[in-house]
């Protein structure tokens, strides 16, 4: 009796771990009322490496088919990823760029040093013209970054006028004809600094609010107002204390925005390999993309103090991955590959911005091409598309998309004494009633499988697209370009309102629910 009893005890200890580390998904579809911005898709293009020149812009290459200079492989890419808001011209660079010297004709612009990025010399051929061209080519908004560093509030006024102020307003609008373009771009979001508290100034937040406040006035036009979304610097990390001084020492009708930045980096001194790294590694780097959570979170909390109504956007105008530059490449030009972990990171933090979308409206991955976490890797004429690239074409369906809340149950992704959440989801429901859910799977080695409570969706079918490998640092090569790239996926079975799913190891999957 004793042994049956202690028999008893011991399986019903064993049915409640196994029941408590199953991993479940509810969709709150009655709660679904904000929408996931389509600029949450967003992407940042600086003077930095290869990003610009030899990336986005190849001047009069003719062995690279390109229009004014701009490669058009690359429009045709970014086209099918639609990409929602681009920001330029930095970053770092923007705080010792002024704009006049990148317009006009091209063999009379002025060459300058970039002393952010390697001093290396700057020709200007890709300037405001050229960058607002490629935006209307990739149909994207853009997004352009005020020098505050070294700038002047005259000279930021002044961009504001010959960028959108209509023709024959003045000297600007003049230059502006004169330089091609005749009519307005009436540009909408820019950005007031950049990093203020580091390569921006150096400024604590009371001297950069004091800054904002002066620019911020005076790029306005009352008379003919253009409704500038102007995005004010929040912090780059958890200094929650500039967010409460930005937003408490800002007067609301000057402040439409506020940007963080926040880096999956697992040591700043010492980043490792993009490609060699293992899986301590890559445990650490999952958890600092978990901390966009807890960054979010916490600025979020800080802004509805001061903004309950989220009139002000959290903006995370930089984010993604950094790792040491690849081998006999320049340092100061941070080209580096971008494996199954960045997959990870890209479906993991895209989840985290959709799941907070009532405050998140808009994100800008670092960056477009060839520096960073980029989605384009380009060498002379060849082109390929990296696994990011894959997650946010696939991730793309939520775009303007009504967010549905989600309760997720997970089991532990665990190092010694270390643990994190392995399954992230995100769902939403889109203008023809086709609800799409995004699923990742960070753990390294085990397959996660899922039970979705769909509530009231009413779906009737499912199919759905996956993102995986045989290693977690698989990459795509000039050599081998579809060494990552999506698949059909077929292990979900549609039973009523539920649905079951196997996610294997390190995986992206997106479902799409009729």
């Amino acid at each position: 009796m004793k042994k049956r009893s202690i028999l008893l005890i011991t399986n019903i200890i064993l049915f409640m771990c196994i029941a408590s580390a199953q991993n479940s998904i509810i969709l709150r579809t009655s709660e679904a009322k904000d929408t996931i911005s389509k600029n949450i898709y967003g992407h940042f293009a600086e003077h930095l490496g290869r990003c610009v020149y030899d990336g986005l812009y190849v001047g009069d290459n003719k062995k690279i088919p390109n229009k004014n200079g701009i490669r058009t492989d690359i429009v045709e890419a970014l086209k099918k990823l639609k990409v929602g808001v681009l920001r330029w011209p930095g970053g770092c660079f923007a705080d010792g760029y002024h704009w006049m010297d990148g317009i006009g004709p091209k063999a009379q612009r002025k060459h300058t040093e970039n002393v952010a990025w390697g001093n290396v010399r700057e020709n200007n051929a890709f300037g405001t013209h050229e960058f607002l061209e490629l935006c209307d080519m990739i149909k994207a908004e853009p997004y352009l970054a005020l020098n505050m560093g070294s700038g002047t509030v005259q000279e930021s006024s002044d961009w504001v006028k010959y960028v959108n102020h209509a023709n024959s307003s003045s000297y600007l609008t003049d230059m502006r004809a004169k330089n091609g373009r005749s009519k307005p771009w009436n540009v909408k979001y820019w950005g007031v600094g950049n990093e203020s508290w580091d390569c921006g100034g150096n400024m604590t937040a009371s001297q950069y609010v004091s800054e904002y406040r002066k620019y911020a006035t005076h790029i306005t036009n009352y008379g003919n107002s253009e409704n500038l979304f102007r995005i004010a610097v929040g912090p780059g990390s958890e200094d929650y204390n500039w967010t409460e001084t930005v937003m408490r020492d800002i007067p609301s009708k000057l402040i439409e925005g506020l940007s963080v930045h926040h880096y999956s980096v697992i040591n700043w001194s010492a980043k490792g390999s993009a490609t060699l790294f293992p899986e301590q590694e890559y445990f650490r780097t999952m958890e600092q993309a978990w901390r966009m959570e807890r960054f979010i979170t916490k600025n979020s909390e800080i802004m509805d103090k001061y903004d309950p109504k989220k009139k002000v956007a959290l903006i995370v105008d930089e984010w993604g991955g950094w790792y040491e530059v690849e081998p006999g490449t320049n340092k100061n030009f941070l080209y580096q590959q971008n494996t199954m972990r960045d997959a990870m990171i890209a479906g993991l933090s895209l989840n985290i911005f959709h799941n907070h979308a009532d405050r998140v409206r808009m994100a800008n991955l670092a960056q477009i091409v060839n520096v960073l976490q980029a989605v384009i890797l380009t060498k002379e004429e060849k082109l390929i598309l990296t696994p990011t690239y894959h997650v946010m074409e696939m991730y793309n369906v939520h775009q303007d998309a009504v967010m549905i809340p989600v309760t997720v149950t997970s089991e532990d992704y665990v190092m010694g004494d270390k643990k994190l959440q392995a399954v992230s989801a995100s769902a939403s429901k889109d203008k023809n009633g086709i609800t799409h859910v995004s699923l990742v799977n960070i753990h390294s080695t085990k397959e996660q499988t899922i039970t979705i409570n769909l509530g009231n969706s009413g779906a009737k079918s499912v199919t759905g697209r996956i993102l995986s490998s045989s290693n977690i640092q698989d990459h795509n090569t000039f050599d081998k370009p579809n060494t990552v790239v999506p698949a059909s996926f077929n292990k979900a079975t549609l039973n009523g309102n539920e649905l079951k799913i196997s996610l294997p190891p390190f995986s992206v999957v997106v479902l799409e629910l009729k």
